[in-house]
């Protein structure tokens, strides 16, 4: 599946909807390609399954939006454990998996996926170049 921004995100960005907004927490989780498949009519965080979720969400930091791409500091996963991750979910966190909106599912154009967890850490790095994490 190449990467896709999801359209009730985009929807909500454009109407300006509570939690559409990039500039409050924002997490990145990966996922298990074979407990979850991306569907455009997927809202919020309740749509993925925890079986679905390797490791603990990671919070995005040093986020920046420059010429319509969006981008942040490459993220560690620590210690991470469970099945292999073969994308990365990015959401709006809000504390609660019914609010929390779903904003991309990345499984090209960065290094670091797919993985095998073993107890170490996994680190993400970004695209460099114009793209950054996504461009709309």
């Amino acid at each position: 599946m190449p990467n896709a921004l999801y359209p009730k995100w985009k929807e909500a960005l454009l109407q300006a909807s509570a939690n559409s907004s990039l500039g409050g927490t924002v997490r990145a989780v990966l996922i298990d390609a074979a407990d979850y498949t991306y569907s455009a009519a997927h809202e919020f965080l309740t749509s993925v399954p925890g079986a679905a979720r390797v490791g603990t969400p990671q919070t995005l930091g040093t986020k920046t939006f420059v010429d319509g791409a969006f981008d942040a500091a490459d993220i560690t996963f620590p210690t991470t454990t469970g099945d292999q991750a073969e994308a990365i979910l990015i959401y709006i966190d809000t504390g609660t998996d019914a609010t929390s909106r779903l904003v991309a599912y990345l499984d090209t154009g960065f290094t670091g996926l797919p993985v095998t967890p073993g107890g170490g850490d996994v680190t993400i790095a970004w695209d460099n170049g114009t793209n950054r994490i996504f461009r709309i």
